[in-house]
């Protein structure tokens, strides 16, 4: 038998998703049932570092299983690379004294592909550490699902459910902007739910022109209108072509130098590339003849209730994870796998990202029913 385990802690880190309390319950309330104290950090990893910090027994977790957000409250600092009265420092070695000083035996962070990269730099600091994996996006590698995504999907349906009307009574192109800057899973799976017309990936490089004639095929058949679902990180095939070459600069450059220069060029690349949506619905407008109003959905993808789906799979993986720590298994992300979970190792999660494959059974459906995916 190994060390009974007595205490842990529990974080959220990135951005806020749908079900972070319902994990949060999960966890807790499986290590209470376990013998085990579970402190909450605030704020992510920054809790970590500044000791604000929140004790969780069931009068805490009582009636938090429906709220959205997160009690702990989150944010996107790196242990690594902290800002600290106005400099950037390395925060690792004050954490890992922290860990010690309260008597942690395991740390829970809640997150998607970020906070795994920085759990794995915990682990490899000689923390014990386990993650659960939390984006709308649905993009975190190595589980079929992540908690959030199920909501946000049932929210941005319901909003292209609602555009079509004012699509169809004043005869335009309706361009509704979905998250996802590299992942196109909530887009393309609101866009097949809510019957848009036309979506559009990040994997899935799009011609503006194929688009307009889809549209323009709508209108000769006596259909006015036309919703397009866009993710937010989704191309035309020239970006495509400039942001490939310089991603693949960046790849092969070695002196600091150069990979600054790289850097730098991504960057004006990223900004440039803000407001593509309304470009996009400017240039269907001119090549189609239609009135074309733009839809952002925004934060309103990230709030509110969580969804039933999310609230058990929320819990089970946040039971999960009090399970498998009450057995001494550390190190490890607990996946969605099927009806149950699995355990994998953070080394097969950190730097890797699930984005839709072009042949994925969505994307072939989508075609089935004649939606156009712009290429």
């Amino acid at each position: 038998m190994g060390k009974k385990i007595q205490r842990i802690g529990i974080l959220t880190a990135g951005g806020d998703s749908p079900g972070l309390n319902a994990a949060i319950r999960g966890v807790g309330k499986t290590a209470l049932n376990h013998g085990i104290e579970i402190i909450g950090f605030r704020d992510g990893f920054r809790g970590l570092v500044e000791n604000r910090r929140l004790k969780l027994d069931k009068s805490t977790l009582a009636g938090i299983l429906t709220v959205g957000g997160t009690i702990l409250g989150t944010s996107r600092d790196k242990p690594h690379r902290m800002v600290i009265d106005g400099r950037t420092k390395d925060m690792t070695d004050v954490i890992k004294e922290n860990y010690l000083e309260w008597g942690l035996d395991c740390v829970v962070c809640l997150g998607g592909g970020g906070t795994a990269k920085n759990a794995l730099r915990l682990k490899q600091a000689g923390l014990n550490v386990i993650t659960l994996p939390k984006t709308i996006d649905n993009d975190v590698a190595m589980t079929d699902a992540t908690f959030g995504f199920a909501t946000a999907l049932d929210i941005a349906t319901e909003t292209i459910d609602r555009l079509h009307s004012t699509a169809h009574s004043h005869h335009r192109i309706i361009v509704a902007e979905v998250m996802g800057h590299r992942a196109g899973w909530l887009t393309l799976g609101a866009g097949i739910a809510g019957g848009a017309d036309v979506i559009l990936l990040p994997e899935i490089p799009y011609d503006v022109e194929k688009i307009a004639e889809a549209i323009k095929r709508r209108s000769r058949r006596g259909t006015n209108f036309s919703i397009v679902a866009v993710a937010e990180g989704a191309m035309s095939r020239d970006d495509h072509r400039t942001f490939a070459a310089a991603e693949k600069k960046l790849e092969r450059a070695k002196s600091i130098h150069d990979k600054k220069e790289a850097k730098t060029e991504l960057a004006a690349l990223d900004v440039r590339h803000q407001g593509n949506t309304i470009r996009l619905a400017k240039q269907l407008e001119e090549l189609t003849h239609l009135e074309s109003r733009v839809t952002i959905l925004g934060y309103v993808q990230r709030g509110g209730t969580p969804s039933a789906a999310d609230r058990i799979l929320a819990t089970r993986l946040g039971s999960a994870a009090a399970d498998l720590i009450e057995k001494g298994v550390f190190g490890v992300m607990v996946a969605a796998r099927g009806d149950g979970t699995e355990a994998v190792p953070l080394e097969k999660v950190a730097g890797k990202r699930k984005i839709v494959p072009v042949d994925h059974s969505w994307v072939r459906t989508a075609r089935s029913v004649g939606t156009c995916l712009g290429d």
